[in-house]
């Protein structure tokens, strides 16, 4: 998916940014994914030293997605507030205190 799919007037992408990679995933196993991003210029500089690299979970609830943001985020940064998301999904994502991103989804079937 690239950061263009998800424009909106409410949710603008900037040109430079319309073309990267919002979500790229390899599943591993039954529901546990290896998923890869680019950084779009609105989420700020990136650098060599920074971990891009993000654990992925997948909650089987609301509450359940509530549960772990909130427990795995405690004491780090959230970079997006876990809530519904443009393309369908509860979803969050955040760095947590020891430098680990996570993004915590939950996808009502």
């Amino acid at each position: 998916m690239r950061f263009k799919e998800i424009s909106n007037p409410e949710f603008p992408i900037a040109a430079a940014d319309e073309n990267k990679l919002m979500n790229i995933a390899l599943p591993i196993g039954k529901s546990n994914m290896l998923i890869g991003n680019d950084v779009p210029g609105f989420m700020g500089k990136v650098n060599e030293q920074e971990n891009r690299n993000k654990i992925s979970v997948s909650a089987e609830s609301k509450a359940e997605a509530d549960q772990l943001f909130n427990g795995l985020s405690a004491g780090g940064t959230v970079e997006v507030p876990i809530t519904d998301s443009p393309w369908g999904t509860y979803f969050g994502m955040f760095r947590d205190k020891y430098g680990i991103e996570w993004i915590v989804t939950f996808e009502a079937k």
